[in-house]
């Protein structure tokens, strides 16, 4: 690829951070407190002097109050505005939370989700079957994921689709990413963010998510699926 894509350093992310807090025109204070962080560790992470973690990250950069559109690719896990709390809790059980912080974080993610329902935004959401399988959560848990996503798929901003493992295909999913506004594209590895800005780049990323989109199920086929991988889960767990 070409053009700017970079790793995000402390120092870059931390200005990011700053800079889009300032276009919300929100005071660092009260950034901090939905963010469930003191104001002080804030103004360390945007000035660089602490590196924030990917949760610090997530909590601080709600991108999606500032957009308009938002395409997001997912191979690996059910997108997080699409989590369930019992899913939530799964994922960040990873990183070392004592319960009250895991608790406030859970909280804070859910309150992220509110955008599902601000009708001035479109997002689009294509996941891959596999993520639909993994088992995150137990299998009666997993079932109410999946009943989630179906419940969802309803609104009327809001396009999911997924790719179904019998379905030809002419790309691979490489990874995870997140196009806004056809302005910026965030990718994030195991070690780092990566933040893709040029719109040569850009566009790159929205090819693949149109190619993808392409040979997804989308609508009552992709429902009938959802519907059906769920009834797996139950059969599984009326079974154990």
């Amino acid at each position: 690829m070409v053009g700017e894509t970079r790793h995000v350093r402390r120092g870059e992310l931390g200005a990011a951070l700053r800079a889009l807090r300032q276009a919300s025109g929100k005071e660092a204070k009260a950034v901090a407190r939905s963010a469930v962080m003191s104001a002080s560790k804030l103004g360390k992470i945007e000035t660089g002097k602490v590196a924030p973690s990917a949760i610090d990250v997530e909590q601080t950069r709600s991108l999606e109050a500032h957009m308009a559109l938002l395409r997001l690719f997912q191979s690996a896990l059910v997108p997080g505005l699409l989590q369930t709390p019992e899913y939530i809790r799964a994922i960040l059980s990873r990183h070392d939370l004592g319960e009250d912080a895991l608790t406030r974080t859970i909280g804070a993610r859910i309150e992220r989700q509110q955008v599902l329902y601000d009708s001035t935004k479109e997002l689009h959401f294509i996941i891959t079957e596999p993520v639909l399988r993994w088992r995150i959560v137990s299998a009666a848990r997993m079932a109410e994921q999946v009943d989630r996503l179906v419940s969802l798929s309803r609104l009327p901003n809001i396009d999911i689709r997924v790719v179904p493992l019998s379905a030809q295909q002419q790309d691979i999913a490489n990874h995870s990413f997140v196009i806004r506004d056809d302005r910026t594209v965030t990718v994030e590895t195991i070690h780092a963010e990566v933040v893709v800005t040029d719109p040569r780049d850009v566009s790159v990323y929205v090819r693949k998510f149109e190619g993808f989109a392409s040979t997804a199920l989308a609508g009552n086929d992709m429902r009938a699926m959802l519907e059906g991988i769920r009834d797996d889960f139950l059969r599984e767990q009326e079974t154990n």
